[in-house]
């Protein structure tokens, strides 16, 4: 047996697949330095099949994130760097003729992976960032009228970068309330960049993740053990009126435009019971409804210009809506 999956949780345990995936965050933090937030929203994405948008500086470690969380879950990766000549068979792959057999054969895409880091999605132009709309709600793609299925897990990370627009062609609401989670990645504490600038200085080779003790602490069987568990999680009729209760809300804001719609409140009582099932409880609070809400539903809403020149976020909006929205008991 692999020495280094000799602690893989048996298939089909629960309690086994939820401390393996608990032990993601160790394991990563051997790569990555202070983005446990970031960690837990992936495995929670993993755990709904959703997608992530991921919004950071560029040198933030977005890309070793994702190469990481593959090594330490056993899943194969493939990266994407999205520019402004990409087309969508770059992505989805394409029709080759093969001259000795005088026949086409299916060359796939990166996207035929299980975890695919599309990297400055916003570069470009919608019809390439369409192509992955079937692959992501789908999990198929279909070329020459043949539909292909995608691997299981599959998951979308696409990355933005929040300062620099020019060039860019931003994405429409319709393919933003398409992620599940928007996650932010900060810039690192003071304290974190130093421990990232000793572990160069020590050799550390971000290229090299099995030299820095990366390992796979968990499988593929795991992850739908801890699926199967999620979907088990019990959601009171309390809950979930308080998650359209929070909803209803965003569209009554004055600060907004557009609201968060079905779909998205759909979204947050997902990525609440996977939260809640993580964090060893089977059954949804009010608090794991609050611990998602801004992942959730940061991108499904749209302020208003003059709210924005006010300087209000997002953010702000759905705080505001959380402490305003009554708490079930």
């Amino acid at each position: 047996m692999d020495p280094t999956t000799d602690n893989a949780a048996p298939t089909g345990d629960p309690a086994a697949a939820r401390a393996a995936l608990e032990a993601l965050r160790a394991e990563i933090a051997k790569a990555v330095v202070g983005q446990d937030p970031a960690v837990t929203g992936l495995v929670v994405a993993l755990l709904c099949r959703g997608h992530v948008l991921l919004e950071g500086v560029p040198g933030v470690a977005k890309t070793l994130l994702i190469r990481s969380l593959a090594a330490a879950l056993e899943l194969d990766t493939k990266r994407v760097q999205f520019t402004p000549d990409l087309m969508p068979s770059d992505v989805t792959g394409s029709l080759v003729y093969d001259a000795r057999t005088a026949e086409f054969s299916f060359q796939p895409g990166p996207v035929f992976t299980n975890l695919l880091l599309a990297d400055e999605i916003n570069r470009t132009p919608p019809k390439t960032q369409s192509s992955l709309l079937e692959a992501m709600e789908e999990r198929q793609v279909t070329v020459d009228g043949t539909p292909r299925a995608l691997p299981d897990p599959f998951l979308v990370a696409a990355t933005q970068n929040p300062v620099e627009y020019e060039g860019t062609y931003p994405l429409p609401e319709a393919q933003l309330d398409r992620f599940l989670l928007k996650l932010t990645i900060p810039l690192p504490s003071r304290q974190d960049e130093i421990d990232v600038l000793t572990r160069h200085a020590q050799g550390f080779d971000p290229r090299d993740l099995r030299a820095a003790g990366v390992r796979p602490v968990a499988t593929a069987a795991d992850l739908e053990a801890a699926r199967r568990a999620v979907a088990a999680t019990t959601v009171s009729p309390e809950i979930t009126a308080y998650v359209v209760d929070v909803c209803r809300a965003t569209r009554e804001s004055p600060s907004l435009t557009l609201g968060v719609s079905p779909r998205g409140a759909t979204a947050l009582l997902a990525t609440a019971r996977a939260w809640a099932w993580l964090t060893g409880r089977d059954y949804v609070i009010p608090d794991d409804v609050k611990a998602l809400a801004l992942p959730t539903l940061r991108h499904r809403i749209q302020l208003r210009p003059e709210a924005e020149m006010e300087g209000v976020t997002a953010d702000s909006v759905i705080n505001a809506v959380l402490s305003h929205v009554p708490v079930p008991r």
